[in-house]
């Protein structure tokens, strides 16, 4: 007799739990690069693939995903007279997501101080703030992003992207989680991890 009864009790407690439980939901996995501005970006670029975010100077630059930073550069080497590729970027912060995707942001007027390579950072943290620097002295202050898997500091070209970002730009502007993990390896293996340069 109580064996039966218990059973109807167990299921009508189990049932009244299950329904007055709400469903969880989880903090974003991704973010928009640029916060608490109106930014502007165009769906090409020239020579490769990246994605100039232009806004405000001073504008906040995030982390679009926690990860670890992976290169800096605070002072600004760039020179006309030597147009060196590798110095072009002026001030900027690259980190490897925990998708395992490298994100990389030039042209800054500033990295935020304790941004230094090996450091973790957390989504939305910010890293630094959006500027003119490099090649970009003169022209409309904006961050040059680009998406990448990571390489040697020396591959530059790498860096500065390799999958055009738009797509998941707009994405994380309306605050969905797109990721672009697949798509840059199956782009690395594609290529190699070293490709040729492409564009100046």
């Amino acid at each position: 007799m109580q064996k039966k009864l218990f059973l109807p009790l167990f299921v009508s407690l189990f049932l009244l739990t299950n329904v007055s439980v709400p469903s969880a939901t989880g903090a974003p996995l991704y973010t928009f690069p640029i916060t608490g501005c109106t930014v502007t970006y165009a769906r090409a670029h020239h020579n490769y693939p990246a994605t100039d975010i232009l806004g405000k100077k001073g504008c906040s630059y995030v982390a679009v995903v926690s990860g670890v930073v992976d290169e800096v550069n605070r002072v600004d080497k760039y020179s006309y007279k030597t147009n060196l590729g590798a110095d072009r970027g002026g001030l900027f912060v690259s980190i490897v997501g925990a998708d395992g995707v490298r994100y990389y942001a030039s042209h800054l007027m500033q990295v935020e101080v304790g941004i230094e390579p090996g450091v973790q950072v957390t989504v939305g943290q910010v890293l630094g703030k959006l500027g003119d620097s490099g090649d970009a002295k003169g022209t409309a202050p904006h961050v040059h992003f680009g998406i990448s898997w990571q390489t040697p500091a020396d591959i530059w070209w790498v860096r500065r992207g390799e999958l055009f970002p738009w797509k998941y730009l707009d994405a994380w502007k309306t605050g969905k989680d797109l990721s672009p993990a697949k798509s840059v390896a199956a782009l690395e293996k594609k290529v190699g991890t070293v490709p040729k340069q492409v564009g100046y």
